[in-house]
Order: structure tokens, then C-alpha cells, then sequence
């Protein structure tokens, strides 16, 4: 007897659930006019921001770095690595930039400085600018960015008036990165958002990736970035042998110039004794002798270790194949109208949803609680 009223207490809850349910759909379906007025005015608001949203373009350059060779045991742990998703290479050697820092180095405050005096082409009015003309003078915003930085365009016009004096001496300076202006804080941040680097565990894929409003602008500072990166990773990782290079140059240049000074004192000495038969000029002429031979085997053996240097030097300077050159991009790649409409008017019906189940009760009961309490003053 017990086990059948636990059932019939159970059955009785799920039809009260499944009455509850009902009547919530019934309630909005009775109110379907409601939910479709709230879902027209988003898909209205939706559109007129998706509208008012400046476009974007954006460039993608993929660059494959040179392949490192490793035999036996090494290659096999590789293999299996990157089976796994990891590369065992990405390191790249005792004294390489491994690929994982080359986006905090595209992101980093001398790197973006150094893109502020790149030349850029505006495709639609064919305006030469740079980087940092073209993010101060050439960005648009959304209307409502207008509205929102009216405070503090304010207080910038006053605290420009008191700053006036101090400026006038007006020729812009050398851009201290140790210490920016807000303006130059402010470029800096633009360029950071918008230019990225993403390396590929696997393949080791660097994909170089900027978005401007002007597709001509993002293709030109794209190419600009992957060669900025390259030359950066090229001078770093051939640092050590260049300096070596110059070192070994030095003696180079300073050898040769003794063989030389060797040479002609030997010569000198022989032209002016010449026929001349005595112990004494033998010996200097053989002491002349010996030392421009060891000059010319010092100098030979210079001459050697520059030509490894320089040999040193392009073998360690790394090669990467361009697998996507910069295009210019003939569609914007956001903002997505269709995303923007379709989440408006989500947000729209589950909102007018929320108000017809739990908003109208609420307010009522509130108004109720309010005229109960004013009636029994």
C-alpha cells in the first residue's frame, strides 16, 4: 500500500509539472503579439547597428619557416611529438627566437613604434599617410562613440588650454618608448588589437593577420609586419656570428695591411742594397724575409676564418617560405550584419518572454503591495 501512494504522489507531481508547463506556453501564446512587437523593434535596432559599425578588412600572410634536419633517435621523438600535437622543434636552436614569442614580440611597444612612420596608401582617395596618421585622422566609429566621448573630449579641450604654453615649441620629437604619450599609448593599443601572430603547434605555421578599416592599408601594413618580424628573428639569431664576422673582418683588414707594410719593407731593403755581398745585409734581408712570410701566413689564415665566418653566417640566417602572400581583401571581414540582427532579436524575445511569465506578476504584485499599504494609512 505504501509503494502505490509513493507512485500516485509522484504521477500527481509530474501532471502538475507538465500542467505548469502548459499553462506557461499557453500564457505566451496568448501574448504572441507582445514577444513579435519586441522582436521587430530589435531586428529595426539590429540592423541600425549593424549598420553604423565601420567595416573591417583583414589580411592574412602565412610564412613556413625552414625545416630542421634530425636523424635516429631525435626524429622519431619528433614524430611522435608532433603525433601528439607538439612541436619538438619550435625551439629551433640554443640561440633562435622560438616561434611561441613572435606574437608578444609583434605585440610589444618597440615593435609597434617602429610601424608608426610606415608609408600607406588610403585605396579610396589614393592618400599617401603613415600607420600613425592614418589611426588618428582616418578611423571611423560607431555615431553612439560620439555621444560617449563627449566627456572626455571636454576635459581634453580644458586641459589642452592649459597645456597650450608648454607645447608651442611644436616640432614633434624623437618617440621615447620608455615613455610614451597618451596619444602614442593610444596608437600603440590600436596597433596591438589589431595586428596579430598565430603560430601553429604542428606545422609550425606563423600566421600574420591585420585588420583595418581600409583593405589597401591592411594588405600594405601586413606585408610591412612579416618583414619587420623576419628581419628582427634574422638579426637575432645571427647576431653572434655577425659579431664574429666583424671581429674576424678587423683582424682581417689589420693583417693584411702588416703583409703589406712587410712586403714593402722587404722590397725597399732589397732595391737599395742590391749587388751588395755582406753577412750583415744577408742577415737583415733573411730577418725581412721571415717576417713578411709570417705576415702572409697570418694574413692567409685570416682570410680563411673570415670566409667560414661569412659561411657561418648565411648558414645560420633562417629562410621562410611565404605560403599566403599579402592580398588585398575585397570582402570585410566584420562586423557580421546577420550575427548582430539575429542576437538582437534572440535577446529581444527572451526578454519579452522573461517580462510576460515573471515581469507583468511582479510589477502587479509590487502595485498591489503599494495600494494596500496607502489604503490602510
Amino acid at each position: 500500500m505504501q509503494d502505490k501512494d509513493i507512485d500516485i504522489k509522484t504521477t500527481g507531481s509530474d501532471d502538475e509539472q507538465e500542467i505548469d508547463l502548459l499553462e506557461l506556453a499557453r500564457k505566451l501564446w496568448a501574448e504572441k503579439r507582445t514577444i513579435i512587437k519586441w522582436a521587430v523593434i530589435a531586428a529595426v535596432a539590429g540592423i541600425i547597428i549593424a549598420f553604423s559599425i565601420p567595416k573591417e578588412y583583414t589580411t592574412t600572410i602565412k610564412l613556413a619557416p625552414e625545416a630542421r634536419e634530425g636523424g635516429g633517435a631525435a626524429s622519431n621523438l619528433g614524430a611522435l611529438a608532433a603525433m601528439a600535437g607538439i612541436n619538438a622543434n619550435m625551439g629551433g636552436g640554443k640561440d633562435a627566437v622560438s616561434p611561441t614569442l613572435y606574437p608578444d614580440i609583434v605585440s610589444s611597444i618597440p615593435f609597434a613604434v617602429e610601424l608608426f612612420d610606415v608609408p600607406v596608401t588610403i585605396s579610396k582617395s589614393e592618400q599617401k599617410t603613415t600607420v600613425r596618421q592614418y589611426l588618428t585622422d582616418d578611423i571611423s566609429s560607431p555615431w553612439w562613440s560620439y555621444i560617449t566621448s563627449l566627456p572626455s573630449k571636454a576635459i581634453g579641450g580644458v586641459m589642452s588650454v592649459f597645456k597650450s604654453s608648454e607645447s608651442e615649441d611644436g616640432e614633434p620629437t624623437e618617440i621615447n618608448t620608455f615613455k610614451l604619450t597618451p596619444e602614442e599609448n593610444g596608437i600603440v593599443g590600436a596597433l596591438a588589437s589589431r595586428v596579430s601572430v598565430d603560430v601553429d603547434g604542428k606545422t609550425s605555421i606563423i600566421s600574420i593577420s591585420v585588420t583595418m578599416q581600409d583593405p589597401l592599408v591592411s594588405a600594405l601594413l601586413a606585408d610591412t609586419v612579416a618583414e619587420r618580424l623576419k628581419d628582427y628573428v634574422v638579426q637575432y639569431r645571427t647576431n653572434k656570428a655577425r659579431s664574429d664576422l666583424e671581429y674576424t673582418q678587423k683582424l682581417t683588414d689589420e693583417a693584411r695591411d702588416d703583409y703589406y707594410t712587410a712586403q714593402q719593407n722587404y722590397a725597399s731593403y732589397m732595391d737599395q742594397n742590391h749587388g751588395v755581398i755582406r753577412h750583415s745585409i744577408r742577415n737583415e734581408e733573411e730577418r725581412l724575409q721571415n717576417e713578411m712570410q709570417l705576415a702572409f701566413n697570418l694574413y692567409n689564415n685570416t682570410a680563411q676564418q673570415l670566409q667560414m665566418a661569412k659561411a657561418k653566417v648565411q648558414e645560420i640566417t633562417p629562410v621562410y617560405t611565404v605560403v599566403q602572400p599579402a592580398t588585398v581583401p575585397l570582402t570585410s571581414s566584420k562586423p557580421s550584419k546577420m550575427l548582430i540582427i539575429v542576437g538582437c532579436i534572440f535577446l529581444a524575445v527572451v526578454a519579452a518572454c522573461a517580462w510576460i511569465l515573471f515581469g507583468k506578476d511582479l510589477v502587479a504584485a509590487f502595485k498591489k503591495e503599494n495600494t494596500d499599504s496607502e489604503s490602510q494609512k
